[in-house]
């Protein structure tokens, strides 16, 4: 009897885990199937998006031109830096540089150079061009489809998914630059304040 009793337990456990994990498999299945390439780059895009848009706007216009060689550390090596606003204005022209060969917009001759058009001087202006350069990445991420993403557009000898990635991957290395500039004028960075509060 009790051999009856165990085995009756267990079959019913092993049908509990089985049935669960059909059902699991299912909705996976689901958010597997409405998980693309171009759509699993863009989420990418827009997180680092969200970073670099609310740091910019979280440092006062009046502290955009600092760069840490303002501090004149002794023993560091910090002449020549980009201040905050080139930081900006550099990732939104490395954006329009590299998501543009997977798009195949034309790259602005302005935007040459590494700190974006010389016009741009306001904060707001180097936003609104921060956040263009991201529009252009999402309309990149769009293109990508499984047959596409390992062609090279262009002269590039990267792929487009390669492209795609390497500008969230570029964005994410001077977001780690921009988060110690404005911590160095006494700011918590938005991603690292409370959200309680």
């Amino acid at each position: 009897m009790r051999q009856t009793k165990s085995f009756f337990v267990l079959a019913v456990v092993f049908l509990a885990i089985v049935f669960g994990q059909t059902r699991t498999n299912a909705a996976q299945t689901q958010q597997l199937q409405a998980l693309t390439v171009a759509s699993a780059v863009d989420r990418d895009i827009s997180a680092v998006e969200k970073l670099i848009v609310e740091l910019a706007e979280a440092m006062p216009e009046e502290k955009c031109n600092f760069s840490p060689e303002n501090l004149n550390i002794p023993g560091s090596d910090y002449k020549g830096v980009r201040t905050f606003a080139q930081q900006v204005k550099h990732v939104a022209a490395s954006n329009y540089a590299i998501w543009s060969g997977v798009t195949g917009d034309k790259f602005p001759k302005d935007y040459l150079g590494g700190n974006g058009p010389e016009n741009i001087k306001s904060k707001a202006d180097a936003i609104k061009f921060l956040k263009g350069s991201f529009a252009l990445g999402h309309k990149a991420a769009a293109t990508l489809t499984v047959e596409n993403m390992l062609q090279n557009p262009g002269t590039s000898k990267s792929s487009r998914l390669r492209l795609a990635v390497f500008g969230v991957e570029h964005a994410f290395d001077h977001y780690g630059q921009m988060v110690e500039y404005v911590r160095m004028n006494g700011i918590v960075p938005p991603a690292s304040r409370d959200k309680s509060n």
